[in-house]
């Protein structure tokens, strides 16, 4: 594989495109120049060759594929020319959608989404009239084609949008079924934020002579979006995100949760806080979700509250935060959650909810990304009660101009006459009334504070309590480190299968195994049998490579070495669980 040099000189679309049309239609929604994955990606494409596009999410990636695939398109030829296969029907659809607005001079091309969730109707009325490109997610492709609806033997391009996206989620064998089914002449592009081996097997097995294009690091979080974390106890973050919600001026708002029945009771919780929220989840028929998505974008609705693969594929312009709720484990679902925001060039804000246990897990996102998330304090009674009377006299003020006030001048007045209660008395009154018996000021005992014992915690978790003693390595054993990890959830169970399988080693052969986020930490004998290194280094766990090597990172003790245990990740030696050593608690008095 080749990786294209870096540009001197920002191109603009009219050098890298020779189809006039598809240069007006990207001026018409108000493109003026390439991103940086568009730059490189779109010369290869032209010129015929595959490629391998590193690029996260809000990057241009779209339009990289698009735009190519588009000046080779033959409208006059009925045929199915073009596939996309896309993780997701969000992100279908907003990939059919993009095509369609690139195509706005090119009469004639049609492009049909295929995706689960909807009718087969409108889709096979669709196909049998005849699209020049397909976007679909595996899993509805391959009902498509086992029907006889779709035939992909005709198609010059293929594209894998979110290929990493596509393999976490299972479709490995429905994408490796699908380019079975392809002709071999065809051109491929392949477009990950990730490059796991698996990516890198299917390239080489799909891929002929690659280009590799990519996005480098810096742009793995807009610099447009304000990240912040705040430190809150488990039982009082709905509380937090109240006073959140109505102290931080917001348009629309994606809050993210781990499960989906999370995001049901959270969205209930918010309307009977006030305000209009909306879950949205894979239980959502698709006429639901695109309701819902509509909603936000003309205003009609605020908060969305969703999990990572329903909000897969957003792209609304309002979105002006990003709330993580729920903290992600995985550092990546981080970066795409925030890139739901600051979308077209505008600002956002990403805010990312702790508890003091999951302190670690911010250090985590913070490494990953390269940039640092600032801290922020939950509001206070008095900051909410400031924003609430503001907002009451804002209220009167908009009354005020209506020409409803006359009316309720002179109910007032006469009410006021005959009763003798002065006229601002009965304003009082009709104000109670409006808040319907709700406390309208907040008490300053209802301060959301952390206890002792939580602020200990995360103390500790910043590092300003001594290192734990670690566990030495026995005798005759050394660590080795494997590249398999919470990530690829691996288990204790499986690393000694592999291991014992593939290089012969028995029960009695492992110590402690020490499974990190993203690789783990494994005690073997020192040295290792003739040839069993060899053999585990072609060995692979969920269709990862191990990677076996001596873990440097570790600690000697005399001649023995022992793994670092700082990681927070679970200890388990050939019986079970083994809990560090800990510190002794000091106490109290």
């Amino acid at each position: 594989m080749t990786e294209s040099a870096p540009l001197d000189a920002q191109p603009s679309f009219a050098d890298l495109l020779d189809d006039e049309r598809l240069v007006r239609a990207l001026a018409d929604v108000g493109y003026e120049s390439p991103s940086p994955i568009q730059a490189e990606a779109i010369p290869p494409l032209l010129a015929g060759h595959d490629i391998i596009g590193m690029a996260q999410t809000g990057t241009g990636k779209t339009a990289a594929f698009a735009l190519p695939i588009l000046s080779g398109i033959d409208v006059t030829n009925p045929h199915t020319q073009a596939m996309v296969l896309a993780p997701t029907r969000e992100l279908a659809l907003q990939v059919a959608e993009a095509f369609a607005s690139y195509a706005k001079h090119l009469p004639g091309l049609n492009v049909v989404p295929v995706y689960g969730g909807a009718g087969y109707t409108e889709q096979l009325a669709a196909l049998r009239k005849g699209a020049h490109v397909v976007v679909g997610t595996p899993g509805r492709v391959i009902d498509h084609l086992e029907r006889g609806r779709l035939d992909l033997t005709t198609i010059s391009y293929l594209v894998l949008d979110e290929a990493d996206e596509m393999l976490k989620m299972g479709f490995a064998d429905d994408v490796e079924r699908i380019l079975r089914d392809t002709p071999t002449t065809k051109q491929v592009a392949l477009f990950s934020a990730t490059m796991p081996s698996t990516i890198r097997r299917l390239a080489s097995q799909y891929l002929t002579d690659p280009v590799e294009v990519k996005v480098h690091a810096k742009t793995v979080t807009a610099k447009n979006v304000r990240q912040r974390w705040l430190l809150v106890p488990h039982f009082r973050k709905l509380d937090a995100l109240a006073r959140f919600l109505e102290v931080e001026p917001h348009e629309g708002v994606i809050v993210f949760v781990r499960t989906k029945q999370v995001t049901e009771e959270l969205a209930e919780q918010l309307r009977a806080y006030g305000h209009t929220a909306q879950a949205i989840n894979g239980d959502l028929v698709q006429a639901q979700r695109e309701r819902a998505v509509n909603a936000l974008k003309n205003g009609s609705l605020d908060i969305l509250v969703a999990t990572d693969v329903a909000a897969r594929g957003l792209d609304v312009d309002r979105v002006s935060h990003v709330v993580n709720y729920d903290i992600p484990h995985d550092p990546e679902a981080y970066v795409h959650r925030i890139g739901r925001t600051g979308r077209a060039g505008r600002s956002g804000d990403a805010v990312l909810f702790v508890t003091p246990r999951e302190r670690r897990l911010l250090g985590v996102i913070e490494r990953t990304t390269g940039q640092p998330v600032t801290p922020m304090d939950i509001p206070t009674a008095e900051q909410v009660n400031a924003r609430r009377v503001e907002q009451f006299e804002e209220a009167i003020t908009d009354a005020l101009a209506t020409k409803d006030v006359h009316m309720f001048r002179g109910l007032v007045s006469k009410y006021a006459e005959s009763t003798g209660v002065d006229p601002i008395d009965v304003a009082a009154a009709l104000a109670v009334r409006a808040h319907e018996g709700r406390s309208f000021l907040l008490e300053a005992k209802d301060d959301i504070v952390l206890s002792e014992r939580d602020r200990g915690r995360d103390r500790a978790d910043r590092s300003e309590r001594p290192e734990r003693p670690q566990r030495p390595t026995p005798d005759g054993m050394a660590v080795y480190r494997l590249a398999v990890g919470k990530r690829q959830r691996v288990t204790p169970k499986s690393i000694m299968g592999a291991l014992a399988n593939e290089g012969g080693l028995g029960r009695a052969d492992f110590g402690n195994i020490s499974i990190r986020f993203d690789h783990s930490l494994v005690e073997l004998p020192d040295p290792l049998p003739s040839g069993t290194e060899s053999k585990l280094s072609r060995t692979r766990i969920g269709g990862e490579l191990i990677q076996l090597e001596r873990d440097r990172g570790a600690r000697r003790s005399g001649s023995s070495s022992a793994p670092r245990h700082a990681g927070g990740g679970r200890s388990w030696d050939n019986k079970g669980p083994v809990r560090s050593a800990r510190t002794p608690r000091r106490r109290k008095g």
